[in-house]
Order: C-alpha cells, then structure tokens, then sequence
C-alpha cells in the first residue's frame, strides 16, 4: 500500500502502522495484527485461542473491547496522524463471539482536523462463515507533543 497525508501530517504506511502495533506489549499478548490500514478505514484481527476465553468458552468481551479500542484509534490515525488516543468509546455486545479469528473492522464516521469518530463492527470468522458479535462507535482525539489534549 502506498502512504497517504493525514491533514498537515506526515504520509502513513500500512508498514508503519504495523510497527505502531507491534510497539504495543499488550497487542503482542493477544496475538493482533493489522490487515488493513487505508485512509478512514482499519482492520484489526486477532486469533482466537483459549487463553482470550471466558468461562463458557466464548470470546471475553475484553478482547472485543480491546480490538474496537485499537481499530477505531488505527482508523481515526488513517485521517488525523500518528499522534492520537482514544477519547472515548461504546460497545454493544449483540452475540456470544466464537470462532477462529476476531476482525474489527473500523471507519472513519466524521473527521474534524483535532478528532475523528468512528464505528466499528466486530466479527468472529469460523472457516468461511462470519458472524457478527458486536458493533462500537468511539472517538480519536488528536494530542500534543506532550500527550496533552490538543482540543
């Protein structure tokens, strides 16, 4: 994939949005990899293995929460640069999650030049079937130098 210019930002590869992710220890915990990385729009995905379970063998809503989390901040970053935190996201929880691989696939809803919102749905794949298990919709803030608030 080719960079493209976040507003008054620098280009943003899928490369370098994959080195972002793997500088994240708790990524590397659960196993998440970036699929996709466009303009407005990121998939996160995540294996399922027992270890991410809870006690009745589905998905821990955790791990769902996690992945909308960081698929919302990678597509709110598509738009806005390198330099932002979530601001604040809600999850809907519509089905227990089981299957082989958790896709968050995220899109930029709105984006101003300081924050971005976005939605997320969250998919459990088993074999070539798809289900979906949930949907989120949070906000990405952009952030000073310092870690401040830039809004």
């Amino acid at each position: 994939m080719t960079g493209h210019r976040a507003p008054d930002g620098p280009a943003i590869s899928l490369e370098t949005a994959r080195q972002v992710l793997a500088a994240q220890p708790f990524s590397g915990l659960l196993g998440a990899r970036l699929a996709t990385f466009e303009l407005g729009e990121a998939v996160l995905e995540v294996p399922v293995r027992s270890e991410l379970t809870q006690q009745n063998g589905f998905l821990h809503g955790g791990v769902l929460a996690y992945a909308a989390d960081n698929a919302i901040t990678f597509a709110g970053g598509s738009v806005l640069g390198p330099r932002v935190l979530t601001g604040g996201i809600t999850i809907t929880y519509l089905r227990p999650a089981a299957g082989e691989l958790l896709q968050a696939r995220a899109t930029v809803v709105d984006a101003s030049r300081r924050q971005a919102v976005c939605r997320c749905e969250l998919v459990v794949r088993h074999g070539d079937r798809s289900v979906l298990c949930a949907a989120a919709q949070g906000t990405v803030v952009l952030v000073g130098a310092s870690g401040e608030d830039a809004a």
